[in-house]
Parts: structure tokens; C-alpha cells; sequence
């Protein structure tokens, strides 16, 4: 097992977050399985809630996706909230496919996210930025990824599948992030042969079923400091055996990863 001990993105179960006291059992569960921690995600953030439920179950929250217009326009608040529930990392899923796509868009919200994540610094807390693969469109010969990386005070949750589905190393690209990827999410890319015979697309699986190498991602992702090391399977939630699935992930690393 890793001995950072492993994490859940709680959007991979989101159809366990319908009430309380669906959420509060399902961490019981989760800790069963083998889970440290979680990320808070697939469900509106509701702070006074996340702290019954982890005051109950002893499950440890170290990272959040909230909206982008409460990062940008109710900072101090979000923080007092992320607070009273123990988290330090306050995170966003994505900008816009709009923003990112227009070049002063995005260099106008990468700069006003940035601000915000100095205010989060001088606060005690850190901002992350979760990628897809949009991010690696480029304008003027440099990607979107990039000008997010020359913002200082945005730190990344890399998302390994989506790093590989944008046609890029991820450990390139993880060395290139060293530092600033304290959190990064364990997310496998399996292929799936079309009704051509020929084309193939990708969709997510459990750790191990798909075509990442994690053990030289996660010893990688140690080197440039990665603290959290946290399952991702977007899908897990649309099929019937939701948590068997997630729990095949955490089968997997304890018996092949350190």
C-alpha cells in the first residue's frame, strides 16, 4: 500500500452522496475498504454537513472542487468553511471549455485565480487547479497548462488519464509541476476496440485494468513532493457495481504499489 496512504475522489460515487446519511455510511464503508482520505466533489459543498459526517467516521477531507465564482468572489468565506472541516486545499474541476478556448479569456481568469490563490496562501490555505485535457490547446506556441504554471500561486491536481488522453508524458509532465502537485489523482486509461475492428476509444477503469504505469507515476509524483495520492473513475457512479469498483482500485495498490 502506499504509505502516504490513498485517497478517494468522492465525485467517482456521487450517487452516494444524496443525503447525509447516505454520505456518512458510505465513508464508513470506504475506510473498510482501505481508503484514508477523501476529496470532496459531485455534490454541492455543504460545510456544516462534511463536518457531522467526518466527525462520525473519522474520515480526513484534503481537498474540495468548488464553484469557480466562490473561489473568485467569496474567498474569505470559503476559507472559514474549509476551516471548520479541516481541509487546507481548496480546489476547481476546470475553467470554462469557453474561457479556455479564448486566449484573453483565459489569461484574464488565470490571473484573477491567481489572486484569489495568494489570498488563500496569506490565509493558511493552498488553490488547485484540476486539468482535463483542454488545457494543453495552445495559443501564441504556448499551452493553457502552461500559462497556468507561470501563475504562482496555482498549485495542480493532476489528472494522469487526462494528461495521457491529451497525447502528453505524464511524467514529463509531473517533473515540469515539481512542487506544486501535492495532490494528483490516480485516474487509469483503458481502450476499447470500435465496431470498425480498427478505431479504439478510451474510457475509465479501476487501477490496473487500463494502460498507466503507476508505480513510475506515483514514485515520480513523490520526488516532486505529491503528499495525497487520490483514486479517480469518473464512471464508477453509472455502473451497478459503483463501489466493487472503486474497490478494485484499492486492491490493486495494496498488492503491487508501495
Amino acid at each position: 500500500m502506499i504509505k502516504e496512504g490513498l485517497g478517494l475522489n468522492l465525485h467517482s460515487i456521487r450517487n452516494y452522496l444524496e443525503t447525509e446519511e447516505k454520505f456518512t455510511d458510505v465513508l464508513e464503508k470506504l475506510k473498510e475498504m482501505g481508503y484514508s482520505y477523501v476529496q470532496f466533489s459531485g455534490a454541492p459543498f455543504d460545510a456544516p454537513m462534511i463536518k457531522r459526517a467526518i466527525s462520525k467516521t473519522g474520515m480526513k477531507v484534503v481537498l474540495t472542487h468548488v464553484p469557480m465564482d466562490r473561489i473568485l468572489n467569496d474567498t474569505e468565506a470559503l476559507m472559514e468553511e474549509h476551516e471548520s472541516i479541516g481541509c487546507k486545499n481548496i480546489g476547481l474541476g476546470a475553467m470554462p471549455g469557453s474561457t479556455i478556448t479564448d486566449p484573453e479569456k483565459a489569461r484574464k481568469t488565470i490571473a484573477a485565480l491567481n489572486e484569489a490563490g495568494e489570498k488563500m496562501a496569506k490565509g493558511g490555505f493552498k488553490f488547485f487547479y484540476h486539468n482535463h485535457s483542454i488545457e494543453f490547446i495552445r495559443h501564441d506556441g504556448k499551452s493553457v497548462m502552461e500559462m497556468l504554471a507561470d501563475a504562482p500561486y496555482i498549485n495542480f491536481t493532476l489528472d494522469t488519464y487526462w494528461v495521457q488522453y491529451a497525447g502528453v508524458s505524464i511524467i514529463d509532465t509531473i517533473k515540469k509541476l515539481s512542487g506544486r502537485i501535492e495532490c494528483i489523482h490516480l485516474k487509469d486509461y483503458k481502450i476499447d476496440v470500435q465496431e470498425d475492428g480498427w478505431t479504439v476509444k478510451p474510457y475509465y477503469c479501476p487501477m490496473g485494468d487500463g494502460n498507466i504505469d503507476f508505480e513510475s507515476v506515483i514514485k515520480t509524483a513523490r520526488e516532486a513532493g505529491t503528499k495525497y495520492f487520490i483514486v479517480e473513475q469518473d464512471n464508477a457512479a453509472l455502473l451497478p457495481d459503483t463501489l466493487a469498483q472503486v474497490e478494485k482500485s484499492v486492491c490493486y495498490v495494496k498488492k503491487n504499489l508501495k
